[in-house]
């Protein structure tokens, strides 16, 4: 009977490709993401950018915004931020929540209104804050706020959002300017009707997200039910790599 000999690269390429296929990629998914206190949001979008993700709530009867931004800091000690722009879609004249871990390891936000790319200090936003609350868990912070709107502002508004790795004596630090940073801007429809379900920072339904929160409604946020819905996982780009070493070894 004849026995069957594979050559090592050979070998090596079986398992290349048996990685490959068995090792799936996460990224985070807003349909995907649940509130253990069963808080839903009428709309939800997977942002283009920074694999982060927003779910709101827009409420024309009493001018309120209510949203739950989801996104994987740079660093498990670094920050990460949302907020909207009435004036134009840069970083300037944004009207932002940070979050980030406090001295104590606690997860704080703070408001900021940045008038220039200079300097990023701590202070009262253009709009009404309603209530505000940040937590971490799984890899991802999330930020819970909810804001009263101007009526200049109840029909679209210009969002942005953002990452980065540090946080110093209380102040986040630069984030990075790579691509994905450079585009974590988009406009936000808010007179939409839930179920819609878009990628490209516009609308969709559902709602997200798990850890210890402050801030002036920290005792009402919701938690996220672990899931395995975190940053990208390494291991397909490894068995990729495999694939090719092992093709270049064959050949």
């Amino acid at each position: 009977m004849a026995v069957l000999r594979l050559s090592p690269p050979f070998l090596l390429l079986l398992i290349a490709l048996t990685t490959l296929l068995l090792t799936p990629v996460f990224s985070l998914d807003c349909k995907s993401e649940k509130f253990t206190n069963k808080k839903v949001y009428s709309n939800c979008t997977n942002l283009p950018a920074l694999n982060s993700t927003l779910h709101y709530t827009f409420s024309s009867k009493n001018s309120t915004l209510s949203v739950a931004f989801i996104a994987p800091p740079a660093s498990p000690d670094g920050w990460v931020a949302w907020g909207i722009n009435p004036i134009g879609t840069g970083m300037a004249g944004s009207q932002a929540f940070i979050a980030f871990k406090d001295s104590k390891g606690s997860m704080v936000v703070k408001t900021y209104n940045i008038s220039s790319y200079a300097s990023i200090v701590e202070g009262k936003i253009l709009f009404d804050v309603v209530d505000s609350s940040a937590e971490f868990s799984n890899g991802v912070m999330t930020i819970f706020a909810t804001v009263k709107l101007p009526e200049t502002l109840m029909g679209e508004i210009n969002h942005l959002w953002q990452v980065g790795s540090s946080v110093k004596n209380g102040v986040p630090m630069k984030h990075a300017f790579l691509p994905d940073n450079l585009k974590a801007m988009a406009k936000l429809q808010l007179d939409v009707k839930a179920s819609n379900v878009t990628t490209g920072g516009s609308n969709s339904t559902a709602s997200g997200s798990n850890t210890t929160a402050t801030g002036s409604s920290a005792a009402n946020s919701p938690t996220k039910a672990p899931s395995n819905n975190s940053a990208s996982s390494n291991g397909g780009i490894y068995g990729i790599v495999i694939f090719v070493a092992c093709l270049f070894a064959l050949f």
